[in-house]
């Protein structure tokens, strides 16, 4: 409440924000919060020893890195990336003065949904059985379930490649789409959401094709690329924008030098082979990979050269985002030297701005 006989001001409620933390996680949130509800503190009257009320208390929602916030109308409030990253979720009321007749108003009441999505460099994009968690305990400390039934992995398997001079990756291998993902079949929507995090992807494909079951299609590799860039354009176009690498699996089988073959002569001239597949596979636009590694999981061959070309492929994209970023800084700096001596106001200049939030 303000006071009206002295013009005194009441406080402003609280304001509700998401921040993040390095060590918490979605699941530490549920079990501390289980009502879900969250209420910042009010503001304080007005009164004759301290006419301007003071502010009420902040209220601090802890959530994990890689959280997205959504209205209930699925609107993006936006995201928190980095530690202690912090979003204005809902805005406390005006304390009461003048213009609100010395009534306090309320404050802004919002429901929010939070999505947690993985971050990572690397993210193993491929089909169920193409070996994704195999070639992550290979290249990485992790130790996913391995199996040779398809959907082994039911949520995402983190792991990191150490290098020599103590460079670390961090990879994601995320569960196996099919056919109908951007519709939310099989794993759907739970995969796809992970890739956006994700700074590249690496394309993993059996060389010998895929069948998800009996009763479904056979596809050979070249078709398995086709179709997991489909997948990955229906779902969001952005994604296949994203720098991609491809590992070809399986090379310790017979005859798998001869696919390999075939299938660099498909991705070379895909033109020659595209009009042999129905319109709804064939992607927009195909995918351009920075290197192609014949790699086989189980006996080793290629990881070297596959976990080389990965740091090779980051940093040369790191390198491109710094000159990007160095750039922008220099024209953000020269516009502002330009208006900082074409516009300097007289002596006698009055300047005054007016910044409206709303």
């Amino acid at each position: 409440m303000g006071y009206p006989r002295l013009g005194g001001e009441g406080g402003k409620g609280g304001d509700v924000w998401v921040v993040a933390h390095n060590k918490m996680t979605l699941k530490q949130l549920k079990d501390k919060y289980p009502q879900k509800r969250f209420v910042a503190g009010e503001g304080a009257n007005s009164r004759v020893s301290a006419l301007k009320g003071s502010k009420g208390k902040d209220c601090e929602i802890p959530v994990p890195l890689g959280i997205s916030i959504t209205d209930e109308n699925g609107k993006i409030i936006g995201e928190l990336n980095k530690e202690k990253d912090r979003i204005l979720v809902a805005e406390g009321g005006l304390g009461g003065k003048l213009l609100t007749n010395f009534l306090p108003l309320k404050g802004q009441k919002r429901v929010i949904h939070l999505d947690l999505k993985l971050i990572a460099d690397i993210g193993l994009v491929g089909f169920p059985n193409a070996g994704k968690s195999s070639l992550l305990s290979k290249i990485s400390h992790a130790k996913p379930a391995i199996a040779d039934y398809a959907f082994t992995t039911l949520k995402p398997e983190l792991g990191k490649i150490m290098y020599n001079d103590f460079k670390q990756i961090s990879v994601a291998d995320l569960p196996g789409l099919i056919e109908g993902a951007h519709m939310n079949k099989g794993m759907g929507h739970k995969f796809l959401k992970h890739i956006e995090r994700t700074k590249q992807l690496l394309f993993v494909v059996d060389v010998s094709g895929f069948q998800l079951s009996s009763q479904t299609q056979y596809r050979t590799a070249f078709e398995t690329i086709l179709l997991l860039s489909k997948e990955l354009e229906l779902y969001r176009e952005e994604l296949q924008t994203k720098p991609a690498l491809l590992a070809v699996n399986k090379m310790d089988l017979p005859d798998a030098q001869d696919k390999f073959h075939v299938l660099m002569n498909q991705l070379q001239n895909p033109k020659d082979f595209l009009h042999l597949f129905e319109k709804t596979m064939i992607p927009e636009r195909t995918v351009e990979f920075q290197h192609i590694i014949p790699i086989s999981a189980v006996t080793g061959e290629g990881i070297g050269e596959l976990k080389n070309c990965i740091r090779k492929s980051l940093d040369e994209h790191t390198n491109q985002e710094n000159d990007a970023y160095h750039k922008k800084q220099l024209l953000n700096l020269r516009i502002s030297n330009t208006i900082s001596y074409s516009e300097l106001p007289s002596k006698n200049a009055v300047t005054s701005a007016r910044i409206d939030i709303t």
